[in-house]
């Protein structure tokens, strides 16, 4: 009896890009409408041939990586390289350099699979196994940034929602998405263009080396961070949305060279009408932009209208 791969998620920072690097709290959620399998190319199924043969090499490079970086005190290499030379590949909808976690998703399977003893990915897991699982996927996932924090993969892993207080201490939550509203909703805004994450984090920290950017950023977008997280997990609809709004007006003053420009009138005509907020979903620069409001209807109809491709994450109805 043949049995489906087991399937992995994207993931979404809802909260937290930029905020984190100053070692603030951050919201993560595992995003079902886009995810990966392992599978093998000479399977007798319909899939992207070119995609396969392309995932395949990565995955022959991501094996000489784990050597030279001598991972395989916690990866079956020998086995990977195997199945690698079989024609493995990870099957995914999940869009690349859109800050969805295209990567982590397979380092998560690939640690799922080729452990040599993986920490079950269950709810009964332990707070120091999480610590000692994200150390493990910041090494696994640097194979493709040169640099991780471990949390892509950790989300797409634990297939649950994940508060970050802080590089050190993670826990699982829960969304108590029912209190916001009959038609609220979180969405994605396609943005039509890649995104470039490490020049973006780069002229980031460049600009935190001013005192004034970097008392803004700590004084206010920081507070404003860890309000959003603390109020969406509470349940606290008035001040979220509040505190959402005031969010999106500081990235849109602050962090303008990482809004598509094609967008900008779009996030202030949101602010102008109290209809969605905008927010960056991960660095920005490209990918999706990510929007909350407590009237979808016509938020949909309103972006539709000027072309704009909506995709949702969550919706109460």
């Amino acid at each position: 009896m043949n049995h489906r791969p087991e399937q992995y998620y994207a993931k979404i920072l809802l909260f937290g890009e930029y905020a984190v690097l100053f070692n603030s709290m951050g919201l993560s959620i595992p995003y079902t409408h886009f995810k990966g399998e392992l599978s093998f190319i000479d399977e007798n199924k319909y899939t992207d041939r070119l995609f396969a043969r392309r995932s395949n090499q990565e995955l022959q490079k991501f094996c000489d990586f784990i050597e030279e970086k001598e991972l395989n005190s916690f990866i079956h290499i020998e086995t990977l390289k195997a199945d690698v030379d079989k024609g493995l590949y990870f099957e995914s909808s999940i869009p690349e350099s859109y800050g969805l976690g295209s990567s982590g998703a397979l380092c998560a399977a690939i640690y799922k699979k080729y452990a040599i003893q993986s920490i079950p990915n269950n709810r009964i897991i332990r707070a120091e196994q999480i610590t000692e699982l994200k150390a493990l996927f910041s090494q696994l996932e640097s194979g493709f940034h040169g640099q991780s924090s471990g949390l892509d993969p950790l989300n797409s892993y634990l297939k649950l929602p994940l508060l970050i207080h802080n590089s050190q201490k993670i826990e699982l939550v829960t969304l108590p998405g029912r209190k916001f509203g009959q038609d609220s909703a979180i969405f994605l805004v396609d943005t039509d263009k890649q995104g470039n994450t490490a020049p973006l984090v780069k002229a980031f920290l460049k600009s935190c080396e001013a005192e004034a950017y970097s008392e803004q950023i700590k004084q206010e977008f920081i507070p404003l961070n860890n309000n959003c997280i603390q109020e969406l997990i509470k349940g606290e609809s008035t001040s979220f949305f509040e505190n959402v709004a005031k969010l999106s007006e500081f990235q849109l003053r602050h962090f303008k060279s990482m809004i598509p420009e094609e967008f900008t009138s779009v996030w202030k005509l949101g602010l102008a009408n109290k209809m969605f907020s905008l927010k960056l979903c991960g660095s920005g620069g490209g990918g999706f932009l990510l929007g909350f409001t407590q009237n979808y209807s016509q938020t949909q109809e309103l972006l539709k209208s000027k072309g704009h491709k909506i995709v949702t994450v969550y919706q109460n109805n």
